[in-house]
């Protein structure tokens, strides 16, 4: 007897397939016998979720990609995060969030799969090979030491972007280094390209035509960047040969309280273009899951940093270790055991006590995988006692502290959790 699929894939086939045809469909780049080929697979794969039991005929499965992802269901089938999910935006473009919700129940069949001790877990068969985010901590770690993992790590998370110089410079392993890449043309204004002032990838230009004008909008491909944080813009379109020039949208309101001392400026020079020749930058994959996550862990890092903790290369519990005096609050380490979790802080007491503070910090678009990752492993994989998130993931915390509590693991968000840990040393936070 064939073990029924799980809820879980059929979600993650049809996410897939729907990400691959949706993409298909707006990129008019693509040649038109391309395009029919990747949406005829992708239909396919849709047919195969849904069963012989509820056909979808090509012409409705074209007309449904402009609609509610969740519609492309088999009936009986709750569609959790795909609730509300759009694949084509009101621009007629490619809405860039389904990679991340592709990779993140990728992140789930993965954690599932690992937790079955039995073998039987035959409906992830579909489960694709190691991302490339994955190759790159690997790649990393093959460094040995402490110290240069942190220095990797760190390199990818402040240089998402850069000349092939500066990428050279890095001296990264030849396995990370692959993942640097030419720009891509869904960034690119001709020979143009500009850097999101958070993260400093490439950000996507998109051309707006009315019957008057042509304009263009160029916006980080991450969106709380470009609609929390200003990197979102608009150029008129040059005389040929020249290069655009950015006008800035609205100022988004500025952060408050314990969010506002990680908030980054949003004041900035607005973006320069760059031209392509001579620059790369990192793939999808390691910018959405190794960048973007890293600005957090080192933005929280160096804030503890300049309100006294110290440097450790690995967890002390002793200042006399350290060489420091009694008025030093602690101690954090960024990304110990080679990543094991995200940080480590130790905050010393006058009565000689210490307390820990283990943080594993996660960005996933979707907090309901992010709760099913956590269930499927258990707690925390590498051992953090606290999930933190970003501020701006704030609205995530409800659920989340629902699921962790079973595992006795504690939420916050990076503001507060910065707050809580500079309270507990006696050091002001904001």
């Amino acid at each position: 007897m064939t073990e029924p699929i799980s809820h879980d894939v059929i979600r993650q086939m049809v996410m897939r397939a729907a990400a691959i045809s949706a993409e298909a469909f707006t990129n008019t780049e693509q040649s038109p016998e391309g395009r029919l080929r990747t949406l005829m697979e992708g239909h396919g794969e849709v047919l195969a979720a849904r069963g012989p039991g509820q056909p979808l005929p090509f012409d409705d499965f074209l007309q449904m990609l402009t609609g509610d992802l969740a519609l492309l269901l088999p009936d009986g089938v709750p569609p959790e995060e795909m609730t509300g999910v759009q694949l084509i935006n009101d621009d007629g473009l490619f809405e860039e969030d389904l990679f991340d919700l592709d990779h993140e129940q990728r992140e789930v069949a993965r954690a599932v799969h690992k937790a079955t001790r039995d073998g039987r877990s035959t409906s992830l068969a579909e489960l694709e090979q190691e991302m490339d985010q994955v190759t790159v901590y690997e790649g990393l770690r093959k460094r040995g030491t402490q110290e240069a993992y942190v220095k990797g790590r760190s390199d990818l998370s402040r240089m998402s972007a850069g000349t092939e110089t500066e990428v050279r410079r890095l001296n990264l392993p030849s396995v990370v280094g692959q993942f640097y890449r030419p720009i891509s043309f869904a960034a690119l204004y001709e020979q143009w390209w500009f850097a999101c002032p958070m993260c400093r990838w490439p950000m996507q230009v998109t051309r707006h035509r009315s019957r008057k004008s042509v304009t263009a909008r160029v916006r980080c491909f991450y969106r709380p960047h470009a609609e929390l944080m200003g990197a979102s813009y608009t150029f008129k379109i040059p005389d040929a040969g020249k290069p655009p020039s950015l006008i800035p949208g609205a100022p988004p309101p500025a952060p408050t309280g314990a969010a506002s001392v990680l908030a980054p400026d949003l004041r900035g020079p607005v973006p320069q273009p760059l031209s392509a020749a001579g620059y790369l930058a990192l793939t999808r994959g390691p910018w959405r899951y190794t960048t973007i996550p890293g600005l957090v862990e080192i933005a929280l890092y160096d804030a503890l940093r300049s309100r006294g903790f110290v440097a450790a290369p690995e967890p002390y519990t002793s200042p006399v270790a350290l060489g420091v005096g009694a008025d030093c609050p602690g101690t954090v380490t960024v990304w110990p055991y080679q990543d094991a979790y995200d940080l480590h802080v130790d905050v010393w007491h006058r009565d000689g006590e210490t307390e820990s503070f283990l943080l594993d910090i996660k960005d996933f678009t979707s907090e309901k995988l992010l709760a099913k990752k956590i269930q499927a492993d258990g707690g925390d994989a590498g051992g953090a006692e606290w999930i933190v998130v970003p501020d701006h993931r704030e609205a995530s915390l409800p659920l989340l502290r629902g699921v962790c509590e079973e595992f006795r693991l504690s939420v916050a968000t990076a503001g507060d959790m910065g707050e809580k840990i500079c309270r507990r040393a006696g050091v002001r936070w904001a």
